[in-house]
């Protein structure tokens, strides 16, 4: 199974006189093994919400700050993994790293599933958040290194597609599990029953088995061919490259690999580079598009499912059926995303999410806050996870990616991604808090989510790359890129396109972005085959 495509090396003129027909079903293949790290970061973040009703009454948490610490200790994990999956992988390889994450969400699947204690269950709670930020971290970074470049944009994106897959598969077992739950059940019968002593040990325990499918899949797989040649081992390198698209792509692979490479150590930052006052305003602007994506209130629907739909009417039975719904519409618009995000636009994408969120939130509360009650208020959710599925939560990621400078991308990714989880760890943590400190239920987290997410309308401003159809060529692509402030006297613009009309101003217009220190001219040719597809 494979399919020709024209290829083109970095660092090294175009190769237009062979083509390569890449092995499709092997590429797949890997890239969806890899892309089970993905899932199990999804479902092993949301599970905690449908098992929420259930280990709070088993372990009588009675105190908002419990509930809080309950729900959002694993975050804390979440920081330690996503920080330190760069240097470990660094030293013992991506594979390695995803082996060790697989095994440590099946084993901390399981302590959560037998916890006794609420310390005990703390403590799986927090390692399992290691887990997830190892995954977080490892499979994209898998994934994109053993792609080809004219595949590896729709190939990372299964990562993202499977993330919400493993929350929809988690939120479906979560209602099976108690889908005889009595309506109306009193607290008191949930603690007694079955669901209360033993369904929500086996919310927990059933990740172990995607977690075992993971862990013996990633057996079958090879290391990252970029790691193999970073450590001296160029012949297995080759051999990965060779199966992908035969020796012809493998030698022009591993060239641009070893290209790379050594502009990264001529191009070696430190943290203390990215205070620099050229580099500040870029990594200000990362960090809080990450902080605002997280703040914007969609991981209170996920987690704190349970207060949000019993303050609109709904009994526990029919909050678990609620909380699949908004799983299924997730799904749904990531579907619509991936068509959407690289002929929408970042900016407009941006600023069409955070509006949205923040009319929705807004109108949220304002149910609450008249007393309306049932599917009004269930529709709105539903509305708010669409907008967000559909913009902030693939766009923000890319725009990530793309703004910062190559020279400093490692260390300001590193940034903006420690203070996503930290956000991520104070919203999640002072929700109940709020909620209980409110006049109303469920209120004051409406509030606040409107305020954060028009907060990020007005963040979105900053300049950013976008990308859109070029005006001048009906037949490909452009991507336009804002001189950030410091590389040059004002805000200049550069237009980089493709196209009948543009191709033989390409390679001119490519040394002026790379003269700009907006893009070297290893990253502009490995952006080429994404941002001008042949297929």
């Amino acid at each position: 199974m494979s399919f020709p495509y024209a290829m083109t090396t970095a660092g090294h003129p175009p190769v237009s006189n062979f083509k390569t027909e890449f092995n499709l079903r092997y590429v797949w293949l890997v890239a969806g093994v890899g892309a089970l790290g993905g899932l199990l970061f999804g479902w092993d973040w949301v599970v905690i919400g449908g098992a929420k009703p259930f280990f709070e009454r088993y372990f009588a948490l009675k105190s908002p700050a419990l509930v809080g610490w309950a729900n959002s200790c694993a975050l804390i994990g979440c920081l330690v993994g996503a920080v330190v999956a760069g240097a470990l992988s660094d030293r013992f390889g991506r594979r390695r790293l995803l082996i060790f994450s697989a095994l440590l969400f099946a084993v901390t699947s399981l302590g959560n599933a037998t916890a006794a204690t609420f310390g005990a269950f703390v403590m799986w709670r927090m390692l399992g958040g290691v887990a997830i930020g190892l995954a977080s971290a490892l499979s994209p970074m898998y994934i994109a290194e053993i792609a080809p470049a004219a595949l590896r944009g729709r190939l990372v994106s299964v990562n993202q597609l499977t993330i919400v897959i493993g929350v929809l598969a988690a939120q479906f077992v979560n209602w099976y599990l108690v889908r005889n739950l009595p309506a109306g059940a009193s607290d008191a019968f949930i603690r007694d029953s079955w669901f209360g002593q033993q369904g929500w040990r086996w919310m927990f325990g059933l990740t172990a088995v995607p977690s075992a499918l993971f862990f013996a899949s990633m057996f079958f797989v090879p290391e990252s061919p970029r790691w193999l040649a970073r450590n001296g081992r160029s012949d297995r390198a080759r051999a990965v490259f060779t199966r992908v698209g035969g020796a012809a792509y493998a030698e022009a692979a591993l060239t641009e690999v070893n290209t790379t490479l050594a502009a990264e150590e001529i191009q070696h930052v430190r943290f203390s580079d990215l205070l620099e006052p050229r580099m500040r305003q870029v990594l200000v602007l990362g960090v809080v598009l990450a902080v605002f994506q997280q703040w914007c209130g969609i991981n209170v629907i996920f987690n704190y499912a349970e207060e949000i739909f019993r303050a609109a009417g709904y009994d526990i039975s029919s909050v678990l059926k609620n909380i699949a719904s908004t799983g299924s519409v997730n799904l749904l618009f990531t579907f619509v995303a991936l068509g959407v995000v690289d002929r929408g636009g970042r900016r407009p994408l941006l600023l069409l999410g955070a509006g949205g969120l923040a009319l929705a939130y807004a109108a949220i509360g304002g149910c609450y806050a008249g007393g309306v009650q049932g599917l009004p208020l269930l529709l709105l959710v539903l509305a708010a996870i669409a907008c967000y599925a559909m913009s902030l939560a693939p766009v923000t990621w890319v725009v990530i990616s793309e703004i910062f400078p190559n020279r400093i991308r490692g260390a300001a990714v590193s940034v903006a991604v420690a203070a996503l989880w930290t956000a991520c760890f104070i919203l999640t943590y002072t929700f109940p808090l709020l909620n209980t400190a409110s006049a109303r239920p469920a209120r004051s987290g409406s509030t606040l989510a409107s305020a954060c997410s028009a907060g990020s309308s007005s963040s979105s401003d900053c300049p950013k790359p976008r990308a859109r159809r070029s005006r001048r060529s009906r037949s490909g692509w452009s991507i336009e890129a804002r001189i950030p402030r410091g590389r040059r006297a004002g805000r200049g613009r550069l237009i980089l396109f493709h196209g009948r009309a543009g191709v033989r101003s390409l390679a001119g217009r490519q040394a002026r972005v790379q003269r700009a220190g907006i893009a070297t001219q290893n990253e502009i040719q490995l952006a080429l085959p994404k941002l001008y597809p042949l297929a």
